[in-house]
């Protein structure tokens, strides 16, 4: 066989190159977020009772937007040292009803001409 270029052979290195540095930079991020997750899951394990905790889960599996609010506003709460004693079920209930109510009362809008 011909003997390969070495521009080409150089181009071929620096794009191996670029992408493992992509995949590790992508591998960190990855780790990062997982870290964050991880640190949102303490606190809410920390706010909530078992009852509410269990409530979340399957709020975030019915409605994933719902219960990622949700945890922000209980994690602002939590960070602002709002929350004196663990929230429970009927106070997450009750949480969620306000976040329904104001979501549907943003999404109305008229438009008359």
């Amino acid at each position: 066989m011909a003997e390969e270029d070495p521009e080409l052979a150089e181009l071929r290195k620096k794009r191996a190159a670029q992408l493992q540095g992509d995949q590790i930079a992508q591998a960190q991020q990855e780790e990062q977020q997982r870290q964050i997750e991880q640190q949102r899951q303490l606190i809410l394990k920390g706010i909530l009772t078992n009852e509410a905790r269990e409530r979340l889960a399957n709020i975030k599996l019915a409605k994933p937007e719902y219960a990622t609010t949700l945890e922000n506003q209980l994690i602002q709460l939590a960070s602002t040292r709002r929350i004196s004693e663990k929230i429970t079920d009927a106070q997450l209930k009750n949480l969620l009803k306000q976040l329904i109510q104001t979501q549907r009362e943003s999404t109305i809008t008229f438009k008359r001409r």
